[in-house]
């Protein structure tokens, strides 16, 4: 979504006239439990011709497609053919993250106050970074990653 009704807010080139209000105003339309059912975010800058030109190549294609690939085979593997198809529809119980992981779990669902199903939404992400990068456990690298997708809006309750 846009960062507010322009879409202008945050942009050096062209600003928001009506920032920051604009944007809080916004932001606040969309509901606590809505968010909590979106699992990834990002903040994206816009880009300049000059910079999308110099930009260096990403990922083939064919390379994030087999990483997918392998990370569903690990979930197929794990939870067997008659269980869920993939970690986002898996039962939060069959998660296991290592001490470390569970404690910054648990420390992120007090200290930003995640409700009972953005907590499971980080459990469940942090089970998908730790299968694309190939790990067979969860470890707290993932899921402070997790955490770092999470949607962040100021005054609001975390969710």
């Amino acid at each position: 979504m846009n960062p507010c009704r322009c879409g202008y807010l945050g942009d050096a080139a062209r600003e928001c006239g009506r920032a920051p209000r604009c944007g809080e105003d916004y932001q606040n339309r969309i509901s606590g439990p809505v968010l909590d059912r979106i699992d990834l975010t990002i903040e994206v800058q816009p880009a300049s011709a000059a910079e999308l030109a110099r930009a260096p190549a990403g990922e083939r294609t064919e390379i994030v497609a087999a990483r997918v690939a392998r990370a569903r085979a690990a979930q197929t593997a794990r939870y067997g053919e008659d269980g869920p198809g993939t970690n986002a529809e898996a039962d939060p119980r069959t998660l296991t993250l290592v001490p470390e992981a569970h404690a910054l779990a648990e420390q992120a669902m007090e200290k930003l106050r995640l409700s009972p199903r953005g907590y499971t939404r980080i459990l469940r992400v942090s089970r998908t970074i730790a299968d694309l990068a190939g790990a067979a456990t969860v470890s707290r690298a993932h899921v402070a990653e997790a955490l770092a997708f999470r949607h962040r809006m100021p005054g609001r309750r975390a969710g």
